[in-house]
């Protein structure tokens, strides 16, 4: 079974499930990047919210310490409404965790100062993704953090409480200063660890995003190539579909005409010596010669007969794909070196013929199309820039196969385009061809059993060599 078989027995995959794949790859890719981008501004409102955490426990810390030596009220209201920023957040997140109503949630992050336009997204990052790992340590920072919060507030009342009821001494003040200090490098630890595992989770999630969107990306594009390659085949089958078709019609067309032609000709003749036989029969009384005159009629039936079966036996005959017979490369490398006599430059280059294997037998059509197509290249991508432009056209025997070589030192072929110069409407240069003339030669070669090879180097020239077997059916 030959290679075109095969491909025609190949089952094509659905086209509407290529576009179902493209559609669900599309959506799922826009759903993707959608709660992607979600979670990435919630992430950013968090940290954005962290800021605020920070600044206002600073800043609370601040007035809380200048309070301390200076008893002065109003930074004792600026401790308290500073501190009122993370707390706020502290609750919203406890509000969170036990599953309180959105507006106390909302409430508390208000208080942590964060954007009205973020609370949404808050709210719902924390609540779907707070076991994932960097939100979940995050959350544990922000716990800690809380307790911290706590420990600061209990120390500044304690503060208040005995600056308005008793006396501090210096060392006390002291005391009460470096233990707030120390709370506050914890809190910034806290807060930095916070700010990083959201940090860290961004990171992941873009990574994620790219590989996710590349992922998808491939199986779209390859859907589409896929649809694509479908439907040039589907194409290019219709299209074979109507020339087989208008074939049929040309040869149905000649039989006719054949048909017309014998009928008005070849069969016309013995009704009318039938007819002249007849009369002239009529009109003899001899039997003897009657009987040579019957015989005669016999003669012109008899022969009408047979021409009768023989066009019977022509309309059964029906023309076959590959047609072998015997055949004369000479004379197809002739024919072709003439019919190329009228390209520009051609009589600059010398062709060459080697013909060690002349007669054999194969289909001489696409033996034309194989050798016109190589020796077209050959002169199309001949090198100007050369002294002397050579072609060598050679044919011979190699164990059960026939080659024929076309050999030039033309321009070449980059490397990296002689795997692919036999695809269809491939061209390494859009000036010289349409990209189909390899690829029918490849196809005139593959209905023959055989197969083609190409060696090239730039500037050096290319060998093409085709091998044919001798045997039709090898």
């Amino acid at each position: 079974m030959n290679k075109q078989k095969i491909i025609e027995r190949l089952k094509l995959p659905n086209v509407f499930i290529l576009l179902l794949i493209i559609l669900l790859s599309c959506t799922l890719l826009i759903f993707i990047n959608y709660f992607t981008i979600k979670i990435l501004s919630a992430s950013r409102a968090y940290v954005n919210g962290e800021s605020h955490y920070s600044k206002g426990q600073k800043d609370a810390v601040r007035h809380l310490i200048t309070y301390l030596y200076t008893q002065d009220n109003e930074q004792w209201k600026l401790f308290e409404d500073e501190l009122k920023v993370p707390q706020g957040d502290g609750a919203a997140r406890i509000a969170l965790v036990n599953n309180r109503p959105e507006y106390i949630i909302k409430n508390g992050f208000r208080a942590g100062r964060n954007n009205e336009k973020d609370l949404d997204d808050l709210i719902w990052l924390f609540k779907n993704f707070k076991s994932v790992p960097f939100l979940a340590k995050a959350i544990n920072e922000w716990e800690m953090a809380d307790g911290l919060i706590d420990e600061l507030n209990f120390i500044g009342n304690e503060v208040y409480h005995k600056t308005t009821t008793s006396h501090l001494e210096l060392e006390d003040r002291k005391k009460i200063h470096i233990q707030i200090a120390n709370l506050s490098d914890k809190l910034t630890i806290n807060e930095r660890n916070f700010s990083s595992a959201l940090g860290d989770g961004c990171r992941k999630i873009k990574d994620y995003l790219i590989y996710t969107n590349v992922f998808f990306v491939l199986i779209i594009i390859s859907s589409v190539t896929i649809y694509y390659s479908i439907m040039v085949q589907k194409l290019l089958k219709t299209k074979n579909e109507i020339e087989i078709k208008n074939e049929n019609l040309i040869i149905a067309n000649a039989e006719l005409d054949k048909f017309v032609y014998s009928a008005s000709h070849d069969l016309r003749s013995p009704i009318t010596s039938l007819k002249g036989l007849i009369e002239v029969a009529q009109l003899e009384e001899d039997p003897s010669q009657i009987k040579d005159y019957l015989d005669l009629m016999h003669q012109s039936l008899v022969k009408q007969d047979q021409f009768i079966s023989d066009i019977i036996d022509y309309s059964k005959n029906k023309r076959k794909e590959v047609v072998i017979e015997p055949v004369s490369l000479s004379n197809i490398i002739d024919d072709a070196i003439a019919q190329h006599q009228h390209i520009k430059n051609v009589r600059k280059i010398t062709i060459k013929k080697k013909i060690l294997v002349n007669k054999i037998n194969s289909d001489s059509l696409r033996l034309k199309i194989i050798i016109n197509n190589l020796l077209s290249n050959a002169i199309k991508y001949a090198d100007e820039n050369k002294e002397e432009t050579l072609i060598s056209i050679k044919t011979f025997n190699h164990d059960e196969f026939h080659k024929i070589e076309v050999t030039d030192n033309g321009i070449g072929i980059k490397e990296e385009f002689q795997n692919r110069i036999f695809e269809m409407f491939f061209v390494t240069n859009n000036n010289k061809g349409s990209g189909l003339g390899l690829y029918i030669v490849k196809e005139a070669i593959d209905n023959l059993h055989g197969s083609i090879a190409v060696k090239s180097e730039i500037n050096i020239g290319s060998k093409f060599t085709v091998t044919i077997p001798k045997s039709y059916g090898v």
